[in-house]
């Protein structure tokens, strides 16, 4: 058996432990914000934070989570307010067809825990998303934003 905390609720797990993370978030726990995109974790579509770091959930086996805090996009704001990169995210009208979003969230903030100020080379190698769409600009003035809404300003 498999315990673990998702966004807060504490969870318990008795099937094939070497399922995905990502399926048992959208099948089990109903954390449909998680997205399957590649399935080899390179697109970062399933992006999820495991203790705190962020973590390609379709590779992930169940069993490597025992113990573990994950935290998916729906758990990410504090109750009605929103995380400074979900914040950021509006007022920089990141999304386009919005798929990978929650992925590119995910790996921001967590991005954003380590290095409050990153510079464009940091965010080239701390956030290895992909979007289809590429809406790289409009997400990396979203990044600064959030930094600069992390520390009290913009």
């Amino acid at each position: 058996m498999t315990r673990f905390t998702v966004n807060g609720e504490r969870r318990e797990f008795n099937g094939d432990e070497t399922m995905p993370l990502l399926w048992y978030l959208r099948e089990e726990a109903g954390t449909k914000g998680v997205k399957y995109g590649c399935g080899i974790a390179q697109c970062g579509a399933c992006t999820v934070h495991v203790n705190g770091a962020a973590i390609r959930s379709c590779v992930t086996p169940v069993s490597s989570v025992d113990g573990a805090e994950i935290t998916t996009i729906e758990g990410l704001a504090d109750g009605e307010n929103l995380h400074p990169v979900q914040q950021a995210w509006i007022e920089e009208d990141v999304p386009q067809c919005g798929y990978c979003q929650a992925g590119q969230i995910m790996a921001v903030a967590a991005l954003l825990e380590n290095n409050p100020e990153p510079s464009d080379e940091d965010i080239n190698n701390g956030v290895t998303n992909i979007c289809r769409c590429g809406t790289y600009f409009r997400l990396r003035k979203a990044i600064h934003r959030a930094a600069a809404l992390k520390k009290g300003g913009a």
